[in-house]
């Protein structure tokens, strides 16, 4: 009787792993980058996790059909700890510049994870985000997050 419980168990154990992975899987490989009709931003990376140390590319897409306009060069962009904390925001230029961003236009930076104050990027998550405003004064931000992996 208790091999065949043990055995039971056994099966029941793998089967709720595998759809427990299944499940990660997908929650983890949610798509960064999808047009829509109206106003939207994404912020796109090539991937979730990183070493530490590891230069991380963002881009910055206009995935809707509005022109976004954003405060200043560095197009709202700002990465943070979980907690809110700003820790890197890219230099932004002394011209009295409005960058535009029009539909389906992307712009590039890259991040080598030193912080503001010049000290490395601890392992950990962080919050990247950008901020930009449509034609009618309404506020996009659009967010997402990595991982810092030792």
């Amino acid at each position: 009787m208790s091999s065949k419980s043990l055995f039971a168990f056994i099966i029941v154990g793998v089967i709720a792993g595998l759809a427990f992975g299944l499940y990660l899987i997908e929650v983890k490989n949610t798509s960064q980058l999808v047009f829509v009709e109206g106003t939207s931003l994404s912020i796109v990376t090539e991937k979730f996790d990183f070493k530490r140390g590891e230069e991380i590319k963002i881009r910055i897409v206009n995935s809707g059909t509005v022109p976004l306009t954003f405060s200043d060069t560095s197009y709202s962009l700002r990465i943070t700890g979980l907690s809110g904390i700003l820790m890197y925001s890219p230099w932004i230029s002394a011209e009295e510049v409005t960058p535009v961003l029009a539909p389906g236009d992307e712009v590039e930076f890259s991040w080598d994870q030193i912080k503001n104050d010049g000290d490395k990027a601890l392992e950990g998550l962080y919050k990247i985000s950008a901020t930009g405003t449509d034609d009618q004064g309404n506020s996009v931000e659009k967010s997402t997050t990595v991982t810092i992996w030792k």
